[in-house]
């Protein structure tokens, strides 16, 4: 019971990582109907950002108080990812949304190995640790084997910050005039264009949300593990995409659904099976419930226009 306890709270944790992520593809997705293969590599680029600003914060300048510290990280690492984001989209995607369907899904990917291969020569192949940010845990309680049951403060920060940046950009999508222009460019471009909406400035902004989605993502990597290696963003991302896909693309609840569940099964398998084989008890569980139901669990059925 203690440990089933404990790696509930630990795929709770994980889960969340990984639906901030989703939440970038499926924003994307949901707008343009493109898989942003380079999402990943912008989620790994945000947290090298925050290592280095961390280190700049408390090394160099001082600063002694670590909450002020990732505060002023996320801010920073919000930011110049969102500015990347840009930048990709203007760049890489926009001359190509015209084209046909693999022109933008090959430089996605011709992207993404550009930022990897970028940070890999910038920052050098090996991991880069930081020093431990956030130490405390709470007990639980302790199990007749004597097996305490924690939580950290780090697993909480991560879980609120996820609960949290979900409902700002539900209502965001919901319940302003940038969620209409953007629920009006998934149903038609072409029409929300005629309607006055601009829908270049709608997908930019769409992209700029979902690189900032990624550097919170990226921010809270580095709290829980400690270490980032130019490698990280190709095994997240694609677990992303597929909490993404699991959860049902284009829904914002489904994304982080779908990160919590592939997050769970990780941990469980690794705790009750052979951890070599935790990937393919996620992807496993993707197929089985696709053959079910091919939108997600919180996906809406394509509607094809004639």
């Amino acid at each position: 019971m203690e440990i089933f306890v404990q790696q509930l709270i630990n795929g709770l944790t994980l889960g969340s990582i990984y639906g901030l992520i989703a939440i970038g593809y499926t924003m994307v997705f949901g707008i343009i109907g493109m898989v942003n293969f380079a999402h990943g590599d912008v989620f790994m680029l945000s947290a090298f950002i925050a290592l280095i600003f961390f280190l700049i914060l408390t090394t160099w300048l001082g600063i002694s108080s670590v909450a002020l510290a990732l505060f002023i990280v996320l801010i920073i690492a919000m930011v110049l990812t969102s500015l990347w984001g840009w930048a990709i989209e203007r760049v890489a995607y926009r001359p190509l949304r015209g084209s046909f369907r693999l022109a933008p899904l090959i430089s996605a990917i011709g992207v993404s190995i550009f930022l990897s291969n970028f940070v890999q020569v910038a920052q050098g192949a090996r991991n880069k640790p930081t020093p431990p940010m956030i130490r405390d845990v709470i007990v639980l309680f302790q199990g007749e084997s004597g097996y305490n049951v924690a939580i950290s403060y780090k697993q909480i920060i991560i879980m609120i910050v996820t609960a949290v940046l979900l409902s700002i950009f539900w209502y965001i999508v919901q319940k302003t005039s940038l969620g209409r222009a953007q629920r009006a460019c998934e149903q038609d471009r072409k029409m929300a264009a005629l309607l006055g909406i601009n829908v270049d400035r709608t997908i930019s902004l769409t992209f700029v949300i979902g690189a900032a989605l990624a550097a919170v993502a990226g921010t809270m990597y580095l709290l829980y593990y400690g270490v980032v290696s130019f490698a990280d963003g190709f095994v997240p991302g694609v677990k992303a995409f597929t909490a993404a896909v699991l959860g049902g693309i284009g829904s914002l609840p489904g994304a982080v659904l779908g990160g919590l569940i592939i997050g769970l099964i990780e941990t469980f398998w690794s705790a009750y099976f052979s951890i070599e084989y935790k990937d393919v008890a996620a992807f496993s569980i993707l197929a089985i419930v696709l053959i079910f139901m091919p939108s997600g669990i919180l996906g809406r059925p394509e509607v094809e226009k004639v």
